[in-house]
């Protein structure tokens, strides 16, 4: 039995920076998910549409692989980290830093 991709019925990822979109095609793509950039030049035609239908788009080859794409994506796309104190000098930091801001210490020694 040779069954068919199912086609995409939506874009799985939209984002106004182009750069956002080909890093998570690309966390996609090393799951084994291909996906399809549309969009990718749409950008000058701001202005005469609306901006967000010029932004860039990701959709998908096989409409099988959504749910386990969307997981992928949430995972790809957190940066929710959360603040730490420094253990050198119990400063508080935020989460995306790796280096104290005040002393230089290390975000590692204060886990």
């Amino acid at each position: 039995m040779n069954v068919q991709p199912r086609q995409a019925v939506a874009p799985i990822y939209s984002h106004p920076n182009l750069y956002q979109v080909v890093n998570v095609q690309n966390s996609l793509r090393m799951h084994q998910i291909e996906t399809s950039l549309r969009n990718e030049f749409a950008a000058g035609g701001s202005g005469e549409l609306s901006p967000i239908d010029v932004w860039p788009e990701l959709w998908l080859v096989d409409e099988h692989d959504r749910m386990e794409a969307k997981r992928l994506i949430v995972e790809a796309t957190a940066t929710a980290l959360e603040d730490w104190l420094c253990s050198v000098c119990a400063e508080s930091n935020g989460g995306a830093f790796e280096l104290c801001w005040s002393c230089g210490g290390d975000r590692s020694a204060a886990q």
